[in-house]
C-alpha cells in the first residue's frame, strides 16, 4: 500500500462532514474510481483552521486579486486566520508525496478558479480562487491540480489521471 499514489483531496468529496451546513459533498467517482488506484490525503481549510461544524457562511470580497474571506452574517473577516493556516498546512503537505490535488470547485477556500468575489456593492464577479488552493497552486506549480466539476468530464479525468501517474513514475508532465 505504500507504494500507492498520494492524492490530495477536499474532504468534504469524500463524503466527510465537514461543510458549513454540517453535510458533506460527497463524490463517488473520485472516492470510487480514484480510490482502488490512490491513498487520498483529504483537507478542509475551513475545519483545520479552526472554524467550527457547522459554521456560518463565508464568501469572497472585494478584489479579486487579493480578497478578502469574509463570514457573511456576523462580518468577521477570516483572511490572516486562514492564509496564516494555509501557509502552514502547504509546508507540511510537501512531506506527503503528493502526486496531485482534487478541490471542491467554487469553494471560497478551495476553488480552483471562477469563484464568486462580491464587490462592495454585494454584487459577485466569477473571477476569484480560494484561498487555499491559491497558496497550494503558488507552492506545487506543477502538480497535477483540477477541481472535481472538471473531472466528471473524461477527457479532463483521463489527462488528470494520467498526469498524477506520470508524477508518481516520475516523468516530467
Amino acid at each position: 500500500m505504500e507504494n500507492r499514489i498520494k492524492l490530495g483531496v477536499s474532504a468534504c468529496l469524500l463524503g466527510e462532514n465537514v461543510r458549513y451546513d454540517g453535510g458533506h459533498e460527497l463524490d463517488r467517482s473520485i472516492r470510487d474510481t480514484l480510490g482502488g488506484y490512490v491513498n487520498f490525503i483529504p483537507v478542509c481549510p475551513e475545519v483545520e483552521c479552526g472554524m467550527p461544524v457547522p459554521r456560518e457562511a463565508i464568501q469572497l470580497e472585494r478584489d479579486p486579486e487579493s480578497p478578502r474571506l469574509v463570514a457573511i452574517r456576523s462580518r468577521k473577516d477570516m483572511t490572516k486566520q486562514m492564509l496564516d493556516w494555509a501557509a502552514t498546512r502547504v509546508r507540511e503537505l510537501e512531506s506527503e508525496g503528493l502526486c496531485g490535488y482534487i478541490f471542491k470547485s467554487r469553494s471560497p477556500s478551495c476553488g480552483m478558479k471562477g469563484v464568486k468575489v462580491h464587490n462592495e456593492k454585494g454584487i459577485p464577479v466569477k473571477k476569484g480562487v480560494g484561498l487555499f488552493a491559491h497558496a497550494f497552486i503558488k507552492r506545487f506549480p506543477l502538480l497535477p491540480t483540477e477541481d472535481e466539476d472538471r473531472l466528471h468530464d473524461p477527457i479532463v479525468r483521463e489527462h488528470f489521471i494520467e498526469s498524477i501517474f506520470a508524477i508518481k513514475r516520475g516523468d516530467h508532465v
